[in-house]
């Protein structure tokens, strides 16, 4: 049997090799050089305590966990919105703690700049994706979406750095999609209802709202529009976090907020969303009718 001090030493080791990456990946999600810091030395406190005998690729590993961590720290930072009077200038990379290899690919505090506007999920998945070639399939439960729902937030992510932003056209293609989703499950259309739904949509809900009635998860078009046939009498067409959503308003209160995810002209995915504290971290502006 291998002794564990030695199991020890070589992951410290193969953690030290990996430092500059990791902070490299730490930096573009966080702009901040002290984040950085703390976010790099929470990951070798986590990873210390696992057992990464069985892990094949302990580069990627490692980079899933100091992305979820920095995940974690932006919506921290979102949630106790602490909002500066001016667009927040990232720190500069200290290049003399940077590898070669990382300084070739220093990001520019422009783009750094432009990443601080976006979502944190957004930018989580264009980091990983973008700048560090992470595919979905694994970008995915780090932001606790679909594979599609993940694509879609690197291409919003992508259109803002890129200074093009969504297209008029997709926005009020998507509103149309909402209303009539809402229309039909008030009027209890269950045929109105599948004509939005793509028969694989999936509608997933946490547990404060499963505490409110609802499946923790729903699969199909057929389910799925059962499951809000004769609903949404409070529901709203809203943005939720920039993204078009539905907002569940009543007694003066958001109570949940829904987030859809399209695929051309049907809704695809479905999360939600009712934990107070989630909500009190999300932005949701209703929009009129």
């Amino acid at each position: 049997m291998t002794p564990k001090n030695f199991d020890d030493n070589f992951l410290a080791r193969q953690f030290e090799a990996n430092r500059d990456h990791l902070r490299g990946v730490a930096y573009r999600m966080l702009g901040s050089r002290g984040e950085v810091d703390d976010a790099v030395q929470e990951t070798w406190l986590r990873v210390s305590r696992y057992d990464t005998s069985e892990i094949a690729n302990l580069r990627g590993w490692l980079t899933t966990v100091v992305a979820r961590i920095c995940l974690d720290m932006l919506r921290a930072r979102k949630s106790r919105r602490e909002d500066p009077l001016g667009p927040q200038v990232p720190e500069p990379v200290d290049e003399a703690r940077e590898s070669e290899a990382e300084m070739a690919d220093s990001v520019g505090t422009a783009l750094l700049v432009v990443l601080e506007t976006l979502q944190p999920a957004e930018r989580l998945a264009f980091v990983l994706h973008d700048m560090f070639a992470v595919p979905f399939e694994e970008i995915a439960p780090i932001v606790g979406r679909s594979v599609e729902a993940s694509r879609q937030l690197a291409s919003r992510a992508r259109r803002r750095v890129q200074g093009a932003p969504q297209p008029q056209a997709d926005f009020s293609r998507e509103r149309r999609i909402v209303d009539a989703f809402l229309a039909a499950s008030r009027e209890g259309d269950f045929e109105g209802l599948l004509a939005v739904l793509d028969p694989d949509v999936v509608m997933r809900a946490d547990q404060a709202a499963v505490r409110l009635g609802t499946l923790a998860e729903i699969r199909g078009a057929d389910a799925v529009a059962q499951a809000f046939k004769g609903r949404a009498q409070a529901a709203r067409p809203a943005l939720v976090n920039g993204e078009l959503g539905v907002a569940v308003i009543f007694g003066g209160r958001l109570r949940i907020a829904l987030r859809v995810t399209f695929r051309g002209d049907r809704i695809v995915e479905l999360e939600a969303v009712a934990d107070a504290e989630r909500l009190g971290a999300f932005e949701v502006d209703v929009l009129e009718r």
